[in-house]
This record gives structure tokens, C-alpha cells and sequence, in this order.
């Protein structure tokens, strides 16, 4: 900002400065408010409008018709000053009545004034109200008198907040009046109550005008430093290859952080007379504003880089460095982040998280997927949710149907804790047969194993009532790494988790990912953007890049030195994938055998069936495997041709289809034939209902999360068999229209335990 503009600024804060401590009403503050502001910008007229009852009302004017005040109203997005509050943006007009949405209002007398300016006055990150400007000549306004209006505009923020005029002020004091409902996009089911925490600490802006300018300046460049002096220690400790998304972050974080227009904007900010924490937010705001005029999308990626950055700089000179994971978590918490990673979810308090909820967040994110193995609620797409909630305000969280509660009442309160504590009960109740066998009432046994990826699942395999580790996702020590883990570290979590799991078996999948668990330091220049289901991942990745496989082989084959290795293949379309892979995990068996290292007792070998190719292909792949494992999540999918991610789909997506019962009893009865065990692994195995009519198809082996255990094993302990296996023979011969309502209308009748 140039000096004179600066001083102008500068002029006007400290004006502001003495009003605001001086006596009086808000009305009359802001009716000198205006006149300061007119007389230091040489403006014909300034008014300021704010939000009150969701209109926009002027509320003082200078050079307007005095009449007009607390008289003329606009809705939000109505004629230029609704389209500032309801956009966030800036409007610099020439001839104001050119503007698309140039709205007359007779009564102000405005009709003389062609420019005009006004930039939104913004608290919390929202709009609460406009300060504009006009002049009788038609011009556009220098940019360094945008930037004035703006800094006014932030400090008027805070005065007007103080005296509580608006929508916004008045909605920060009615939060602890009543309760809010929300809905969003449920990613891990589950039922939880806690205290609200953000995961970066939120840092608001109260105090915006500099008592000493130079003190403030120091602060800041203090800031940079440390800032800079982060960035540069992440892009050191990170052994990123040639390409990558987190690179690619590092180095636009490195750019902007050594940005010199960007330090000097905020320097130029204070010079205005802010102080630090508002200097940063002002600039802060003029980026949002331009992001919104912003249509190109990697434009629009790098200022949201800009965005985060300022954030940070913002917590490092406010000092409130750190996560809530770092301070740690001292009571039941709901978790609240606009976003979260793998690796910062599993750095928080098992006992204390109880779920998170998300602004935005994915079913297919890497994050999503461990919190599912950890057993936490997960609830996405929650817009301004950081904005609906005070630090330690209660929160209920129903992940089961994707919604929340903010501050619920006593009644709401009382209704959540009747159903959790039904919830409670019934796993009381599923405690109480943890130890015993799940056979069913005709003595016909049924393996319950538990699918893992974290070394915590398998040291509380015990806690379930598991038989055993029947799929271990050997990719999440990649997911939530920032680099590719060497063989040391993954022998030591495979060996952790055999030792955990005790006399228990235990099967490694080998790697899956690609497609929707993509990793950037194995990016490659050719991987599908479309269809990644279907696309460079699992066993088609493992066997380009066999160096990666080879490691992963040789750390299984150490951990499980004299051990039984159970090791099995994912995304298997034709035998000989089968037995690429198998040979290359022979090949190591030879190098360990020829370096003398201890070798596995013996090696079972499974392949997983979730390419429908494969079933044509069982008679030439059954006589060479040990166990078979059917995946059926993606195997479902692909049947359907339906991406289980997309919520659209979610009703085409049943199980309980005809279809999908005929095509896995084909497949069980072949494997029975051939004499190889078959598993069920994925979320079908583990709902009662599907359970049962598994099990009513020939299944007798599930691998399921490990708080479907409990549920199972009371539904098989329930059941007969013998009886369920009739009926569906008969169900699948001719189906009925609705076969989900058939099944559930039987379960019922023969009081099998399905809920």
C-alpha cells in the first residue's frame, strides 16, 4: 500500500480507535464513523449496511438522504450490496446503474452518485455486513483505496460484533440457546457423544488495531521464520520420488512461504495501523475474495494452498502451534477438522476420541478407511460445521444415519442416551458369549475371524472373541506413511501382530493399493484417472514393480520365522497372476533358506476372488491354492457395475440380491468340491442378515471388523442351519420380488437374532 494511502488508513483507524473508546450509543459511534471515513477518503458518501433479522440495513450514511437510515432494506443478494454480502467479494464500479444488479431505492437519494465501491465487513469468516462508497463522478477506484475500505472494514467488524447489531453477534450468543441439527455423509457408521475439539486450533482475531506498529512488524517477521523454517524441515525429512502430490504441495508451500509480495502485503497491513494477527487475516480475506473470481481450478487449488499457509502463519504468531492430538485430549472428544490424514488421526487417544466430523471428507479417503478399523464414527460433508460449534460444546453424533446434534437439550439428550444405552446392552450381551464357540443350534461350526490393519487390532483380538486375523490389509502401513516403508519396518508391524495374535491365525493380504488408495510416492505417470476400481492396483501393481513385492515377501517370510506364513493374493483375474506371485514369494523362500535365516514352518498360499473372471477360471486355480478368500466389496461392484462410493448407487447396491447369492454359492459349491476352504471377507459377512443368508448358501468361514463379531456369532448361535439352507435353495430357485423382506420376514419368524 503506498504511503499515502497507508496514512489515510492509518488516519482512519485511529479515529476508529477514539470512537470506539469513547461514550455513546452505536448509533451514534457509527454516524461518526461515517464521517471519519468520508472525510479521510475525500468520499462524497460512505454508508455502512448490516445484517439484521437476514437483511441488509442501512444503518449509518454519510451523503445519503438521513431519512433513508434503518428504512431501506436488502436481501442477501439483492442489488450490489446483497451480492457483496452474499458472495464475499468486492465490487468496483465505475457506473454503479450499469451493474447487472443495480437496485434503485428512491429513497436514499443515490441517484446522483455514479461510482461505487463497497467491500463485505466479515467476522468468523462471514459476511455480516457492507462498507461502501460513492462519488458523483464515474471511476473506478485505486486499488490502494480497496485496500483502505478493506482494513476499515475489519476493525468496524470488531466494533460492531462488540455492540452485538447484527444477525451474526446476536446467532454467537443464541448458540447455547438451543440445539442444532445438522446432516452430512455418513463414512463409518456408529453412535457417539462428546465435547467438541478442533483439530487445529481455531484462532479469531479480537484485537485489530496496533498499539505499537513496529512491535507488531517484528512479531511478524518472527513468524516468517519459523514458518519458513518448518517448510523447509518437511521438505528435507520427506523422501519423496520424482513425483507426487505431497511434493508438489511442499513445493507451492515453499513458494508461497518465500513469497516477497505476499510478506509485504502483510506488511503494508500493518503499516495501516493493524496488528499482526489482523494484518495476516486482512490479506487472508483479500485472497478468499479473489479466489472467488477465480475460475481456473488449479488456480483456484493454489490459493486454497494460500489459504492453509495463512493459518499457519496465524497459529505461529498467535502461539497456538499444534493439534488437539499434541495437547492432548483430556475428556470424551468429537473431533472437528475440515479435513484429516491418516497418520494425524491415529496420533490421538484411542480411549478419549469418540468420532470426528468433517467438512469434507470421502468415503474412499485414506483416512476413512482407519478409522473404520479403529472403530470410530466418521461423519463428512458438513458445510461450515468449524463455524456451527464453540470449543467444549456437547455433541451427539448418530454416524448410523449421518447426522449430529450441536448443544441438544435435555430431551434430545435423554432420547440418544436410551438408544446408546440399548447399544451398550447389546454388547454386554455379545461380551457375555465372546468366549463361547459361534456354532449353530444343529452343532454346524462357524469360524468368526476379524479383519485388521493396524498392530492395536491385533494385541485386542482377544477383547472380540475372534478366531483369528482372517484378512490383515498389509497397505495401511503405507496409507498413513509420508514415504514408502522399508522392509525393517514392515517385518517389524508383521511381526508385532503375529505375536499379538498368539496361537490365533493370522492371513496377510499382500499389497492393495492403487485406484482408490493411491499413494503419491508410487505415482505414475499412467495411472487412470477414471474407473480406479477397475484400474493399476493390487496384484497388477505388486507385479509391475515386483522390487516393491520382493520386500514385502522377504519382511512376511522373517516375521513369520517358525511360524505358520498364511499369505494371500488380492484382485486375481486369471491363474497365472496366481502363480507369478506365488513364484516370486518362492523365490524368497530360497534366498532366506540360502542366507540361513529362520523360515516359516510351512506357507499356505490363498488367492482373493473379486474379479468375476476369475469364477470361470476355478477348476484350472482351485487344485494349486490352499485357501480361498472371496473380497466381497469389490466383487459386489463389479457384479453390479455400481461404485460403492457413490451414494447414488446405494440403493442398487443390496446383497441380498438374487443374483449375487446364486453367483457366490456357485463359487462356495465349487471350492467345497475341490476340497479348499472358502472365506467370506468384507462388510457383507458382518450384517446379521447377509450373515445368515451366507451361511444359508454353504458359507462356514467370515472375516469381518471386529465390531460385528459380537452380532454374528449371536445371529449363528440362533440359527439352524440345516433350516436356512432349505429355505434358500428354495428362495434362490424361484426369487421373490423383495428376497431382503423374504429373509428378514423368516429370520423373524424362526426368532433368529438379526438386530
Amino acid at each position: 500500500m503506498p504511503q499515502a494511502a497507508a496514512t489515510s488508513a492509518r488516519e482512519i483507524l485511529t479515529g476508529l480507535h477514539e470512537v470506539m473508546a469513547a461514550r455513546g450509543n452505536a448509533q451514534s459511534k457509527l454516524d461518526r464513523v461515517v464521517d471519519l471515513i468520508a472525510e479521510a477518503m475525500t468520499s462524497e458518501v460512505c454508508s455502512i449496511y448490516l445484517l439484521r433479522d437476514n437483511k441488509l440495513e442501512l444503518y449509518a450514511t454519510h451523503g445519503l438522504r438521513k431519512e433513508a437510515v434503518h428504512v431501506t432494506r436488502l436481501a442477501m443478494g439483492e442489488g450490489l450490496v446483497g451480492a457483496i454480502a452474499e458472495e464475499g467479494r468486492i465490487l468496483n464500479l465505475a457506473e454503479a446503474a450499469s451493474h447487472p444488479q443495480f437496485v434503485y431505492r428512491p429513497e436514499t437519494g443515490e441517484e446522483s452518485f455514479h461510482s461505487f465501491a463497497g467491500v463485505p465487513i466479515i467476522r468468523l469468516e462471514n459476511p455480516i455486513g457492507v462498507l461502501a462508497v460513492q462519488h458523483a463522478d464515474p471511476r473506478r477506484y485505486e486499488e490502494v483505496e480497496i485496500e483502505a475500505l478493506q482494513t476499515v472494514a475489519m476493525v468496524l467488524s470488531e466494533m460492531i460484533a462488540a455492540a452485538r447489531l447484527v444477525d451474526g453477534a446476536r446467532r454467537g450468543r443464541m448458540r447455547s440457546a438451543g440445539p442444532l441439527r445438522l446432516s452430512g455423509l455418513k463414512l463409518v457408521a456408529g453412535m457417539a457423544k462428546g465435547e467438541a475439539v478442533f483439530h487445529q486450533p481455531r484462532v479469531i482475531v479480537e484485537h485489530t488495531v496496533a498499539e505499537d506498529t513496529e512491535a507488531e512488524r517484528a512479531r511478524v517477521y518472527a513468524a516468517f521464520r519459523r514458518m519458513r523454517e518448518q517448510i523447509d524441515t518437511m521438505t528435507k525429512e520427506a523422501e519423496f520420488g520424482t513425483v507426487g502430490e505431497h511434493q508438489e504441495i511442499l513445493e507451492t508451500y515453499r513458494m508461497f512461504a518465500y513469497d516477497e509480495g505476499w510478506s509485504r502485503r502483510i506488511n503494508e497491513a500493518i503499516d495501516s495501523g493493524l496488528t499482526a494477527e489482523a494484518a495476516i487475516e486482512r490479506v487472508q480475506q483479500r485472497t478468499r475474495s479473489r479466489m472467488r473470481e477465480i475460475d481456473d481450478p488449479l488456480l483456484q487449488e493454489r490459493m486454497h494452498d494460500l489459504e492453509d499457509l495463512s493459518n499457519r502463519l496465524l497459529r505461529i504468531v498467535s502461539g497456538r502451534m499444534g493439534t488437539a492430538a499434541q495437547t492432548g485430549l483430556t475428556r470424551d472428544t468429537v473431533l472437528i477438522a475440515r479435513n484429516l490424514g491418516p497418520a494425524e488421526l491415529l496420533e490421538y487417544d484411542r480411549r478419549r476420541l469418540k468420532a470426528v466430523l468433517l467438512e469434507e471428507g470421502s468415503l474412499t479417503a485414506h483416512m476413512t478407511i482407519v478409522a473404520r478399523a479403529m472403530g470410530v464414527p466418521v461423519v463428512g460433508r458438513l458445510a461450515d460445521i468449524r463455524h456451527s460449534v464453540n470449543d467444549r460444546e456437547v455433541i451427539l453424533v448418530d454416524g448410523d444415519n449421518g447426522s449430529v446434534i450441536i448443544r441438544p437439550n435435555r430431551q434430545l439428550t435423554s432420547g440418544f442416551d436410551h438408544r446408546m444405552a440399548l447399544s451398550q446392552k447389546r454388547r454386554a450381551q455379545f461380551a457375555a458369549i465372546r468366549q463361547l464357540p459361534a456354532s449353530t443350534r444343529d452343532g454346524v461350526p462357524i469360524s468368526v475371524m476379524v479383519n485388521a490393519g493396524l498392530a492395536e487390532d491385533a494385541a485386542a483380538l482377544e477383547l472380540t472373541g475372534g478366531d483369528g486375523i482372517g484378512l490383515f490389509r498389509t497397505e495401511f502401513q503405507f496409507l498413513v506413511s509420508a514415504t514408502l516403508p522399508g522392509r525393517e519396518r514392515q517385518q517389524r508391524l508383521y511381526t508385532k501382530v503375529l505375536e499379538s495374535a498368539g496361537d490365533k491365525p493370522v492371513t496377510f493380504r499382500t499389497l492393495d493399493i492403487g485406484g482408490d488408495k493411491a499413494l503419491p510416492y508410487l505415482a505414475d505417470a499412467k495411472d487412470e484417472a477414471e474407473n480406479p476400481a477397475m484400474g493399476w492396483r493390487a496384484l497388477r501393481l505388486s507385479l509391475d514393480r515386483s522390487t516393491l513385492m520382493k520386500a514385502q515377501a522377504r519382511a512376511l517370510i522373517q516375521a513369520s520365522g517358525g511360524r505358520v506364513l498364511r499369505v494371500m493374493f488380492p484382485m486375481i483375474s486369471e491363474p497365472w497372476e496366481y502363480e507369478e506371485a506365488r513364484s516370486l514369494i518362492e523365490e524368497q523362500l530360497e534366498w532366506a533358506r540360502k542366507s540361513k535365516r529362520k523360515l516359516p514352518t510351512r506357507v499356505e498360499y490363498g488367492a482373493m476372488l473379486e474379479v468375476p473372471a476369475l469364477a470361470e477360471m476355478l477348476d484350472q486355480l482351485l487344485p494349486r491354492i490352499d485357501f480361498l478368500s472371496i473380497g466381497t466389496n469389490d466383487l459386489t461392484q463389479f457384479l453390479f457395475a455400481a461404485d460403492r462410493a457413490d451414494p447414488r448407487l446405494a440403493e442398487r447396491y443390496d446383497w441380498l440380491s438374487p443374483a449375487i447369492l446364486r453367483f457366490l454359492k456357485r463359487v462356495i459349491d465349487a471350492a467345497r468340491e475341490a476340497k479348499v476352504p472358502v472365506r467370506l471377507c468384507g462388510e457383507m459377512g458382518g450384517l446379521p442378515l447377509e450373515a445368515m443368508a451366507l451361511i444359508g448358501i454353504g458359507a462356514e468361514s467370515f472375516s469381518i471388523t471386529p465390531a460385528a463379531v459380537g452380532p454374528i456369532k449371536a445371529m449363528v448361535r440362533s440359527l439352524d442351519a440345516c433350516a436356512v439352507r432349505q429355505r434358500l435353495d428354495h428362495l434362490l430357485k424361484r426369487p421373490p420380488r423383495n428376497l431382503r423382506k423374504a429373509l428378514t420376514d423368516w429370520a423373524r419368524r424362526h426368532s433368529v437374532a438379526i438386530t
